[in-house]
């Protein structure tokens, strides 16, 4: 076991349903990229998802901080 805490973050992406909004238009279809151990790889991981669907303005990638949601009551 290691000392440093791990700083979990997940990284998903899909098509929306409109582009100005955050509703996909089908949740079956989501991209699940991974769960990453720091923000830096998982930042890694978006950028390439992100960038290898530029051509359709409907998809999106997202970085969501799971270590907010699971120690909520440890300094980020």
């Amino acid at each position: 076991m290691t000392d440093t805490p791990q700083k979990l973050h997940l990284v998903f992406g899909g098509e929306l349903e409109n582009p100005d909004t955050v509703h996909f238009h089908d949740l079956s279809t989501l991209d699940i990229v991974g769960i990453f151990p720091d923000a830096e790889s998982a930042k890694a991981a978006w950028k390439s998802k992100a960038q290898g669907s530029v051509d359709n303005a409907h998809m999106r990638y997202f970085v969501v901080n799971l270590d907010r949601s699971l120690n909520p009551d440890r300094a980020n």
